[in-house]
């Protein structure tokens, strides 16, 4: 699979550090029992029960305790849409132009929004950030670190992920409002039709003027839309009904793009496509109301039929829709309702990094991957456990005893 535009940002050495004797549960791997995870300049060097220690090592004692790798959130809108700002700090949909493909989600993202603070405190230490859904093309999204930089450049693991698309009720209302096109699901689907049949176009003249070593004039948006085209980047469908994700399918399919399907509130009804497709879901937030039509079949039991039927879930909270730190309690509560509890971690790690062409940097404790590690008081899926620390990168940056650390360069 293409994987997303690596990081330009480094990884930065941060010394060695060894979290031993707790039961350490890679998720790629089996549990380990009395484990210990060596993280050396950042990246993660061993995992296993006779690991040596460096003699210079910072120990840090987890008998007793559950060590699991930092969840990735694979949608949310933290810094783009902050908490508690009013629309002075709502950057998420630029609902001016039905087609925002040249638009990314980095330029809006703040990072001091309280939302970052949360996604430590439930143990998420890589988000995919996204533009809203009320275009039907919404633009770039980036995958961040959740803590970690003065800005959001330092925080950045990949620049370049996915395109993120609506269809349903979203773009059609917001557009419809305004008494101008798309109106309609029909409409909808015409602007991203459109769209790629120009992009297409696009691409032909680019290919031709390169040939011919004639100037070519550039497009953002074409650009953007052209890349997903040549699979390196994936498209991001919200979609909730079935109607919905049937026309994400016929879409993908005509245009030949990697397609993932966001929300799927009623995928169930069509898991045995999507797992014959091999199209995945990202699956929530579960924690809402039926707050309009296409969410009437809302229910948690609906990831357990994608997963029972072999669709490849990812749960998401949609942070601010649900806070962030409940990411862990949505997988906890499908648990409860019938998920496989090895499913339910994995929709938290290394299925949203594999999806989303982040796994060569996080979602497992494997070596040579991020050193983004979180010590639980318990297993994370019991309601009474809490993340006690969060290493990303191998830098300590929360706590329960001493809260988020100060970002570098801050006092």
């Amino acid at each position: 699979m293409t994987t997303a535009t690596p990081s330009t940002v480094q990884r930065r050495p941060g010394g060695t550090v060894a979290i031993t004797g707790g039961y350490v549960v890679p998720v790629a791997g089996e549990p380990i029992d009395g484990g210990t995870v060596l993280v050396v300049d950042g990246v993660i060097a061993a995992v296993g029960a006779d690991v040596e220690i460096p003699d210079d090592a910072r120990r840090v004692d987890a008998a007793g305790k559950w060590v699991l790798p930092g969840f990735v959130e694979a949608h949310a809108h933290m810094g783009v849409h902050e908490e508690g700002e009013g629309w002075a700090g709502n950057d998420t949909n630029e609902m001016t132009d039905p087609n925002g493909a040249a638009l990314r989600a980095i330029d809006g993202i703040n990072i001091d929004d309280v939302g970052f603070r949360d996604a430590l405190e439930g143990g998420v230490t890589s988000a995919v950030v996204k533009p809203g859904s009320g275009n039907p093309i919404g633009g770039q999204t980036v995958a961040i670190k959740t803590w970690g930089g003065r800005t959001v450049d330092e925080q950045v693991i990949a620049e370049a992920v996915s395109v993120k698309s609506a269809l349903g009720e979203n773009p059609k209302r917001v557009y419809g409002d305004k008494k101008q096109a798309p109106s309609t699901r029909l409409g909808v689907a015409h602007v991203i039709r459109a769209a790629f049949v120009a992009a297409q176009n696009y691409a032909a003249r680019r290919t031709q003027a390169l040939s011919e070593g004639k100037p070519f004039e550039r497009d953002l948006g074409l650009e953007t839309l052209a890349r997903v085209l040549d699979g390196e980047l994936v498209w991001d469908q919200h979609t909730h009904r079935h109607d919905d994700i049937a026309t994400a399918i016929r879409l993908a399919e005509e245009f030949g793009y990697r397609l993932v399907i966001n929300h799927g509130t009623e995928g169930a009804k069509l898991a045995d496509l999507l797992a014959e497709k091999d199209i995945p879901v990202i699956f929530g937030p579960m924690f809402t109301t039926r707050s309009k039509v296409e969410l009437r079949d809302r229910a948690i039991v609906n990831l357990v039929r994608l997963a029972e039927a072999g669709v490849r879930v990812a749960i998401t909270t949609d942070h601010p829709v649900v806070p962030i730190n409940f990411l862990v309690h949505q997988a906890s509560l499908a648990v409860k309702d019938g998920l496989d509890r090895d499913v339910a971690l994995q929709a938290l790690t290394v299925n949203p990094a594999s999806f989303l062409g982040l796994g060569e940097r996080v979602g497992a404790l494997r070596e040579g991957l991020d050193g983004d590690v979180v010590v639980w008081s318990g297993d994370p899926l019991d309601v009474f456990s809490r993340a006690e620390q969060v290493f990303i990168s191998g830098t300590e940056v929360y706590s329960v005893a001493d809260g988020v650390r100060p970002r570098p360069g801050r006092a």
